[in-house]
């Protein structure tokens, strides 16, 4: 697991972090309230950003997957103009 951890520097930072902010010894001394808003701000950020990374790497396989599943098949990008007409009912 320390492998790993090491592999991703921002959360070994996050998790420094926490370690710190259980440490009462030197430093500001803070209020329990002030500890939980803090910490509940330092867990927050890591299980944003891993869901966000999840999301990523689930689109960059369901895409490569699609690929392979539908060869043929292409990507374009929606023509604005097209969806406004389309929209309103007009057609070309």
């Amino acid at each position: 697991m320390l492998e790993r951890l090491r592999g991703r520097p921002d959360l070994w930072v996050r998790f420094k972090a926490i370690l710190a902010l259980t440490e009462v010894e030197g430093g500001e001394l803070r209020t329990a309230d002030e500890v939980e808003e803090l910490l509940v701000e330092e867990v927050r950020w890591p299980g944003s950003e891993t869901v966000h990374q999840w999301a990523a790497q689930a689109k960059e396989r369901t895409a490569g997957e699609f690929a392979v599943a539908q060869p043929r098949a292409s990507v374009r990008k929606k023509s604005a103009d097209l969806v406004v007409r389309l929209r309103r009912g007009h057609r070309r």
